[in-house]
């Protein structure tokens, strides 16, 4: 028996708007959000956040079977404010924090939602750090270790097939919603993958949520275009 060995953590990176919580511009007056989150701008009304059940217990779960990091394409100044409701003392414990600036974009919109920019979270930015302040060696986090999730499936168009899960989207007015808890289809996939032996493996024999985008998508020749719009705009290695 091998004594003293600590396994590493495989590396989990959030979204925060549809995971996490619902944040919306608008709702019936009758509704009560749990906090607003001011823009960084004084001609715009202020977002309503609307808290998801459980994800206080889910997040304490989160930290500690994973190392975990947040990803969101909102601006910096917004998600700090998302993530000091959201996590209190406990994003002490993310190991790092991006946000829109990290993201890549593109000259497109979203199919969803043709006033919104199409931007994707590129996850060899994290694998080959990207940033140099990240607290790790290049090829610490790899395709081996690091799962995005995110419920937007475009955001993930430049990764791998199997380092991306997409739940479907959480809303407020889903007032049975139960994911997020002990027993919830999230909770229990990911603590599956937590002792998962071959993570690209579990998630490419455990289908969940939203399926990914490929050649099968109504939508393939639109994000094929996207993709080849990405690559040519970058420089040969």
């Amino acid at each position: 028996m091998v004594v003293g060995v600590v396994k590493k953590k495989k590396l989990i990176v959030l979204d925060l708007n549809g995971l996490l919580a619902d944040i919306v511009s608008s709702h019936p007056k009758e509704v009560t959000p749990d906090a607003t989150i001011a823009r960084n701008s004084l001609f715009k009304r202020p977002f309503s956040l609307f808290k998801r059940s459980f994800s206080h217990e889910f997040l304490n779960f989160c930290f500690e079977r994973f190392e975990v990091a947040v990803w969101s394409s909102r601006s910096k100044e917004t998600v700090d404010s998302i993530i000091d409701y959201l996590m209190g003392d406990m994003k002490q414990m993310l190991i790092f924090t991006w946000d829109i600036s990290h993201c890549t974009e593109t000259a497109f919109q979203t199919v969803e939602n043709k006033r919104k920019p199409l931007v994707c979270k590129d996850l060899r930015k994290i694998w080959d750090k990207y940033d140099p302040n990240l607290p790790w060696e290049k090829g610490y986090y790899n395709e081996s270790n690091t799962l995005l999730l995110d419920d937007s499936p475009h955001k993930a168009l430049l990764n791998p097939p199997y380092n991306s899960i997409f739940p479907h989207t959480f809303s407020y007015e889903n007032q049975n919603d139960n994911s997020l808890a002990a027993g919830g289809d999230l909770r229990q996939y990911l603590e599956g993958l937590a002792s998962a032996e071959n993570m690209v493996k579990y998630v490419e024999q455990h289908p969940f949520g939203q399926e990914r985008i490929t050649e099968t998508n109504e939508f393939w020749d639109f994000y094929l275009n996207v993709i080849n719009s990405i690559s040519a705009c970058q420089p040969e290695k």
